[in-house]
């Protein structure tokens, strides 16, 4: 069972990346309410809350068509039920369709039945939608760990083929330490599945991410560039990760924390600005690409 290692299969994506430099472009397309666990929520009351991923992830859409960037985006298989028109409009205008779990339970709070039967509906969502397999999976919050040993092998039993869902380094939500930060292949019981760690950089003697949520909002644009710079001459693809909402800071509040307020609310009014930039500075590629050239590398 994988734990805080995977297969050591280290240089097979990274020497088949279509292209040197790519990155990869990631959107949770989830309601300004999926912050966190849905443990305890009523789900059926969702319905009755403003909805903001409508508008949020339109402007996204008119982003990436300006910029001509294909993204991928890990549906919630609660927006995609409520909001199945996002997923034609994404599908439509050739973006990487994946998925985010059903109504963002934490992957190490379900049992494996619970969390198999969540990916499997989720994914029958989608695919009723697009009419396509839908192959790629994010936890919410990243909440594989070492609690999760049998978290791939039930994405593999439901048909998932790769997971963007381990975060090394800390996370107040998941995270899971491991020394292989490049895009590998997790071995399980019921077959290999590719995995695509979120992006760290090594800074004062421990991994740090600063390329997505949080931490993009936090961190100044120049110092993002050149972390993501110094992370592609190591041969490594950058993931960055956004939310439909953080390019809204009007958007309604959580009560939480001030520690939770301030990691979930910081600069949002820099992230449509620093999207722009990420879009035109890096270039970008999809999973499902990453894999068909990592197949061809293998068969050569």
């Amino acid at each position: 069972m994988p734990t805080t290692e995977m297969v050591d299969n280290k240089t097979k994506f990274a020497m088949a990346m279509p292209g040197q430099g790519k990155c990869l472009f990631t959107v949770d397309v989830e309601e300004w309410f999926n912050i966190g666990s849905s443990k305890g929520q009523n789900v059926a009351e969702w319905s009755a809350l403003p909805s903001c991923v409508s508008k949020n992830f339109r402007i996204m859409l008119e982003i990436f068509a300006a910029k001509k960037v294909r993204a991928t985006c890990f549906f919630l298989g609660w927006v995609a039920e409520h909001f199945p028109e996002l997923v034609r409009e994404a599908w439509n205008q050739g973006h990487e369709i994946a998925c985010h779990g059903y109504c963002h339970r934490l992957a190490y709070e379900m049992t494996p039945e619970e969390f198999l039967e969540d990916i499997s509906k989720a994914k029958h969502i989608i695919e009723d939608i697009t009419g396509a397999p839908v192959l790629g999976y994010r936890a919410p919050c990243f909440s594989v760990t070492k609690d999760t040993p049998w978290f791939f092998d039930k994405l593999l039993q439901a048909g998932y083929q790769f997971d963007s869902s381990i975060f090394p380094a800390a996370h107040r939500f998941g995270g899971l330490k491991t020394s292989n930060w490049l895009p590998s292949e997790v071995d399980t019981a019921s077959g290999r599945i590719a995995e695509f760690p979120i992006t760290v950089v090594k800074t004062i003697g421990r991994p740090i991410c600063y390329f997505g949520g949080g931490y993009l909002r936090l961190f100044p644009y120049p110092l993002i560039k050149k972390m993501g710079m110094q992370v592609l001459q190591e041969g490594r693809p950058i993931i960055f990760y956004v939310h439909p909402r953080e390019i809204d800071p009007g958007h309604p509040r959580m009560p939480m924390n001030p520690v939770a307020r301030f990691k979930s609310y910081v600069n949002l009014n820099t992230t449509r600005s620093k999207m722009e930039m990420i879009l035109n500075d890096f270039t970008f590629t999809t999973f499902g690409e990453i894999m068909a050239a990592s197949k061809v590398h293998g068969e050569n």
